[in-house]
């Protein structure tokens, strides 16, 4: 049997590159792939965006239609919002027109169509940058 001294073994310099090369690479691919990935917040953004639109339209239960004009301001600093109610056949929107991609929220809501009537409708919010 044969006994080879310099079988399975690698210059220590030689193994330390190595390592190196292949922690940089895994350390390039996670922050590529960390920002093609939509973060948490991003993700959450439309929903937090619906309840704080909500309480503005609505702070006794009953979305008021002439106040969704201001509750475009209710949305977040550095990002677009677009606000619209629908109900009984009407609709009232504030803001630009979201783009395709831009994150949606909605939620049926109580409407003051007119005094002293209130018909269901649907709250909607699209958030983007």
């Amino acid at each position: 049997m044969s006994r080879s001294s310099a079988r399975g073994q690698v210059e220590p310099l030689v193994a330390l590159v190595a390592v190196a090369a292949v922690s940089l690479a895994l350390s390039l691919y996670a922050g590529v792939l960390g920002d093609a990935l939509p973060s948490q917040r991003d993700r959450e953004l439309p929903e937090t965006t619906l309840a704080a639109v909500d309480d503005h339209l609505a702070p006794a239960g009953v979305v008021e239609p002439r106040r969704v004009s201001d509750a475009v301001d209710a949305g977040p600093s550095g990002y677009h919002t677009n606000v619209s109610v629908t109900a009984d056949g009407r609709q009232w929107q504030a803001g630009p027109v979201a783009p395709d991609d831009a994150g949606t929220a909605s939620e049926r809501v109580s409407v003051r169509t007119r005094p002293a009537h209130v018909d269901a409708g649907r709250l909607r919010v699209a958030v983007w940058r």
